[in-house]
């Protein structure tokens, strides 16, 4: 196993001090097998505090059960186990994780491996598991799970209670994450499950991941200021009633993102937003089951590869598709550089029925370096376009440019340093958004998404909210 050497200067002080509280801790089996590294092998089944002098690997499908709470404090660093295939930390039903980091200190999942070795798929992820509602009858098994006696079958079905408390996640990074135990059975880098209004999740990145960089299985968990770059496959991926409220999203893709050998494939079609209703079995009234996805979407920036990528046009290639019956409101959006179209609408009976009922709707959206706003689809299922988009304020601009809506936008990207989402001064993106929001958009945004004059995820004047605790690199 490789070992993180860095930790070795803290010495035999804190060896003991670790030592010690493991002795005084009769919480599951800790072993400090060197000054400032640990490794967690077995499922935390009561209270217990992390040390962000430690760094702890992750050995296997590891879950925090039995209504136990996992505390991180900021700038702790956990690792994946490279050579336990999927290595992931798992919160279960009626067990919370506190993960407080901070800009200055951000809480730190990553690959074991060093850097210049590192790829999507080196660990499994994280996965949130909650009690709140969904549109899936029977017993739902979480994808991704119930592969054999060291990960089984994780249950988020049946739940019953919208404002669950699963913990809180502030200031969270996922890197190099993501495990496909079958086709279509992938865990992601963060992974949402039934989680409910009462969790507390805002300053999220995910870096270079294997499937989807986030994903909500039904639930009605809010979140505020979430970061993707490079994502194996989409973005942000909302499906089976999924009720929440998002504000503030970027998400930058470049390429193809190539997993590690045997911990999955790599998707051919990456986007930036794919939302579904319901779809397969337990979907008891098919794409029309209820509760029916409906999430808040405000203020997002998504970027893709541009044209004359590895990302396949032909079975991707969108900012965002919207399928399956979903709903779900999505306004103050700035879609860049999607080599088939900003937005693929699908299904025109079950999601063109949420058009028709007013629980879908698509508003202040600025498309740029993009053929087209909709585009027929490939996939299955009749497709259609908003014929009032202008009303709506869906525009496309053919001659205006991604690099100059922003104040640094650098290709191709070697850091963090590449990207100023700041709209430049007098850019589309600076102004044009829906400040005031009326009718079902405002009920379903409460007091939690409100209206912008700008449309992107960043103010033309205001917080660089991502900067000094994002990352960007390529292994």
């Amino acid at each position: 196993m490789i070992r993180l050497q860095s930790m070795r200067a803290l010495g035999a002080a804190l060896l003991a001090t670790a030592a010690l509280s493991a002795c005084n801790n009769d919480e599951d089996p800790i072993g400090p097998v060197e000054p400032g590294a640990a490794v967690i092998s077995a499922d935390i089944t009561t209270n217990r505090t992390l040390s962000k002098d430690t760094v702890y690997t992750l050995q296997g499908f590891i879950k925090v059960t039995n209504g136990a709470t996992l505390t991180i404090p900021a700038g702790t660093r956990i690792v994946g186990d490279f050579e336990t295939v999927g290595s992931a930390l798992f919160v279960t039903r009626g067990a919370r994780l506190v993960a407080n980091g901070t800009a200055a200190e951000p809480i730190v999942f990553t690959s074991e491996r060093p850097v210049g070795s590192r790829q999507a798929g080196d660990w499994g992820g994280l996965i949130i598991i909650g009690n709140a509602t969904s549109n899936r009858s029977g017993t739902v098994v979480l994808e991704g799970t119930g592969t054999g006696p060291s990960n089984p079958q994780q249950v988020y079905s049946g739940g019953t209670t919208d404002t669950d408390n699963s913990g809180t996640l502030r200031y969270v990074r996922v890197e190099f994450a993501g495990y496909a135990t079958a086709t279509d059975a992938e865990l992601n880098s963060f992974t949402f499950a039934a989680v409910g209004s009462g969790t507390t999740v805002e300053y999220l990145q995910v870096m270079n991941g294997l499937d989807d960089s986030y994903e909500w299985f039904g639930g009605a968990m809010d979140a505020k200021y979430l970061v993707s770059y490079e994502s194996g496959d989409d973005h942000f991926d909302m499906s089976e009633g999924y009720r929440g409220r998002l504000q503030y999203l970027i998400a930058y893709q470049s390429k193809l993102v190539i997993p590690r050998p045997g911990a999955g494939n790599a998707s051919s079609d990456p986007q930036g937003i794919e939302n579904d209703g319901c779809a397969g079995a337990g979907c008891d009234a098919g794409q029309n089951s209820t509760p029916l996805t409906t999430p808040v979407v405000a203020n997002f920036t998504l970027v893709g590869p541009g044209a004359g990528t590895d990302v396949d046009p032909t079975s991707g290639g969108y900012g965002l598709v919207l399928r399956r019956g979903t709903g779900g409101y999505y306004v103050n959006g700035l879609v860049a550089r999607w080599p088939k179209a900003a937005m693929s609408l699908r299904d025109s009976t079950s999601t063109g029925a949420r058009l028709t009922a007013g629980v879908l709707d698509v508003r202040n959206v600025l498309a740029l370096e993009t053929p087209r706003i909709f585009q027929a689809s490939t996939g299955t299922g009749a497709t259609f376009i908003l014929s009032d988009s202008a009303t709506r304020n869906i525009v496309r601009d053919g001659t205006a440019t991604a690099a100059q809506q922003f104040t640094t936008f650098t290709l191709p990207a070697t850091s963090a340093a590449a990207f100023d989402w700041t709209p430049q001064a007098g850019s589309l993106a600076a102004s044009g958004g829906l400040s005031l929001f009326t009718g079902n958009l405002a009920t379903a945004a409460g007091t939690y998404v409100t209206g912008t004059a700008y449309r992107g995820a960043a103010a033309p004047a205001g917080t660089k909210w991502w900067s000094g605790w994002t990352v960007y690199f390529t292994n």
